[in-house]
């Protein structure tokens, strides 16, 4: 059963802040470049238990400006074949790309290997000047096992995917916006003030009407249009609903009486 709330002193590899609609997480293990170990991917387990009990906004950066300078090497040499089968960064990059509300991936640095296949999870990435992303895995004689290899071609195209994937390119911060791999440039002092804003746009819409539309917006193709019917006719039926569309009316009412008061003024004064 997850926690009713989350313990920032419970963490070790992670800096956690807990706010009334998102969570803010923070690669912590400066020392080795925020490499995700097994002992930051338990951490991101226990984050993920939580939201899924609670949905709330995910916001995921790291300390000391880099992401995640990738797996850690030490514990990836020493993996072998049952290791490999266990999926264990990549289940909990699922789980993270599953959660019911949205994930924003602030980018700054270094995001290689596994901390690239992290952002990649992530349904938003910003980033700084100084990002550098990509999958370098078949230089050290794996493969990019935890999502990109799926994920990147959906993301970026094929073309673009494959050079990263299969030559090793990572990208600077201009050429990941320009193919979409991020959607925005921060100056890093701005970074987190730009990921709570993004945050604070998408907690002005209505939470159950997000995390409906994540769910479909990921739905295999052969589920639409199906899907996309069953999905509205629930929202049909929700308070939020009526009263979103009703204040946007009485809104709307209120300008148009706004604009006739003031139009009778004026002839008044004519």
């Amino acid at each position: 059963m997850a926690a009713e709330t989350l313990d920032p002193a419970g963490f070790s590899t992670l800096l956690v802040e807990q706010r009334e609609d998102r969570v803010v997480v923070v690669l912590n293990r400066p020392e080795v470049r925020n490499a995700i170990d097994q002992h930051m991917v338990d951490e991101l387990h226990a984050v993920c238990a939580y939201l899924e009990q609670h949905p709330k906004i995910l916001i995921i950066a790291g300390a000391d400006g880099v992401f995640a300078s990738g797996a850690d090497i030490a514990q990836l040499r020493e993996r072998r074949r049952d290791d490999a089968l266990q999926g264990i960064n990549s289940t909990i990059f699922v789980r993270i790309a599953k959660l019911p509300m949205p994930v924003i991936a602030a980018l700054d640095g270094f995001c290689l290997g596994g901390g690239a296949e992290l952002a990649y999870a992530a349904d938003f990435r910003i980033g700084t000047p100084s990002v550098r992303i990509g999958n370098p895995e078949t230089g050290l004689g794996i493969l990019a096992a935890a999502g990109a290899s799926w994920r990147l071609k959906e993301l970026v195209g094929e073309p673009v995917a494959k050079e990263m994937l299969l030559a090793g390119a990572v990208l600077r911060a201009e050429r990941a916006l320009a193919v979409n791999l991020i959607t925005e440039i921060h100056e890093p002092s701005e970074l987190m003030a730009a990921a709570h804003k993004l945050a604070d746009r998408i907690a002005t819409q209505d939470p159950l009407a997000v995390r409906i539309t994540k769910s479909v917006f990921h739905a295999p193709a052969e589920a639409h249009p199906l899907i996309d019917q069953l999905a509205q006719g629930i929202l049909f039926e929700s308070q939020a609903k009526f009263d979103r569309m009703q204040a946007f009316l009485d809104k709307k009412s209120d300008k148009k009486s706004a604009a006739k008061t003031a139009a009778n003024e004026s002839e008044k004064k004519n």
